[in-house]
Order: C-alpha cells, then structure tokens, then sequence
C-alpha cells in the first residue's frame, strides 16, 4: 500500500539561502573611498583599486567600515606583490579575495549573483531558441582543411 503523501509545507527545502544576493551596477555618484596616503601606490595598484569600487559588488563593501579596511588591506597586498612577487604573497591575496567576491567562484560561493544586461539576455534567449530549434546551426570548420603540404 503506498505511502501517505506528505505536507506540501514539509516537503519544502528547509536550508534555503537566505544571503542570496542580486547586484546590480553601481550608480555614477558611488562614493570610492580612497587609498590611504602615506605610501606611493604602484599604477597597478591603482588601476585594481578603481576596478575594485566600478565593480558591481562595490555597493556590498560599504555596509561597513570593515569591508573597506579589509579591502585596504588587500590592496596593500597587492601593492607589495606588484612589487616583489612571491607564491607566499599570491595565496595571501587569493585567501583575502575570497572575502569580497573578486572572482566569479567566489561570488557563487558567497551567493551573488550579478544582475545581467538586456545584451546578455536577449543572447541567451536567442541562443536557448537555437537549442530547442534542434541543432546548433552549421558545424564548425574543420581546422585541419587550411593546412597545405610543404
């Protein structure tokens, strides 16, 4: 005899993420904070910064005073690394990029998601339609016809 189906309310994922994030891009007037003064920061150094706060996850970072020490930190990391690489200081910026979601693994590991533009919708959905339609179009050519004996 078959089980008594259960509850609907029961059989409901009960570890639903509750820090699953959408960002969206950070509006013009975002405040970024600066570097510290006192230290001549390596163009590099610069150029991650900017990119750090253009980034959609900026407007994560500035929840808290924390975040932005954190990140101060890491810059002085890689200041540093710019400066005299080594493994040591690589796995130490790897290590403390993982806090602040500088990669797309640890964005899904952090459950953010980056809001995706009318540009990359609409490509998927014309790239969905072509997979249902049966087929991926034209086989790509075969490399190997553009070689000639010498």
């Amino acid at each position: 005899m078959p089980q008594i189906p259960k509850d609907s309310k029961t059989r409901q994922r009960r570890n639903k993420a509750t820090t699953a994030r959408r960002l969206s891009g950070v509006p013009d007037d975002f405040p970024v904070p600066k570097l510290p003064g006192g230290r001549r920061w390596l163009k590099q150094t610069r150029l991650w910064w900017e990119d750090v706060w253009a980034s959609p996850m900026a407007s994560e970072f500035v929840d808290g005073r924390v975040d932005v020490h954190g990140l101060i930190m890491l810059a002085v990391l890689v200041d540093n690394f710019w400066r005299e690489p080594s493994a040591s200081l690589a796995s130490e910026i790897r290590l403390q990029r993982q806090c602040f979601g500088l990669t797309p693994i640890d964005r899904r590991r952090l459950q953010w998601e980056i809001e995706r533009g009318e540009d990359a919708s609409e490509r998927t959905r014309r790239r969905r339609t072509a997979q249902a339609a049966g087929g991926r179009g034209e086989p790509p050519q075969d490399p190997r016809a553009t070689l000639h004996a010498v």
